[in-house]
């Protein structure tokens, strides 16, 4: 119900009994429930990524099995990756003592006729490494550099070596082995 005055010249306002306190608490309720919604969109899950799979403090790179399904991480060893006889690169566009950057992999060839394959992830943060020059692989993010003979660590603030794919040369192509 609202009460209503009937003089005149009263600068007197009336107002339905609870109205302002109602809106008030409605609105601040309002965004009170925004501001949470917010806060809770930027937090951080602590056991799950968002789409179920399980989260690693120390992720394996792409292309590799990773520690769960006995990969090892970036120990630098075969991390298997590319499946067996899948074609990486061709033999001929990879250049000795250099090598490419190819789909999720580095393909080197340290010495004439000698391919080698590591993810071309760095371990330092999980940037993409960037080129291959002057015998090292190079990551444009942070200055970690990599032997192209075997995927240690050259230089820079990488913890470990990229982890590796054994390769063949098969014909024209270099395959996964």
């Amino acid at each position: 119900m609202t009460d209503v005055q009937t003089e005149t010249g009263a600068d007197t306002q009336v107002e339905q009994a609870g109205s302002a306190s109602t809106r008030r608490v409605v609105l601040m309720g309002a965004g009170g429930l925004g501001a949470a919604a917010v806060l809770a969109a930027c937090g951080t899950a602590t056991g799950t990524n968002p789409n179920g799979t399980d989260y690693a403090a120390t992720p394996a790179p792409a292309g590799s099995k990773g520690p769960a399904a006995g990969g090892g991480g970036n120990t630098g060893g075969d991390s298997g990756g590319a499946a067996a006889g899948a074609a990486l690169a061709l033999v001929a566009d990879v250049p000795a003592g250099g090598g490419i950057i190819q789909g999720d992999y580095v393909i080197t060839q340290p010495t004439q006729g000698t391919f080698k394959a590591f993810t071309k992830i760095c371990t330092h943060q999980g940037c993409e490494v960037g080129e291959v020059k002057n015998g090292t692989i190079n990551c444009p993010c942070h200055g970690a550099k990599f032997s192209i003979e075997d995927g240690s660590v050259a230089g820079g603030p990488a913890p470990k070596p990229l982890a590796e794919t054994k390769v063949k040369v098969d014909g024209d192509n270099i395959v996964a082995a």
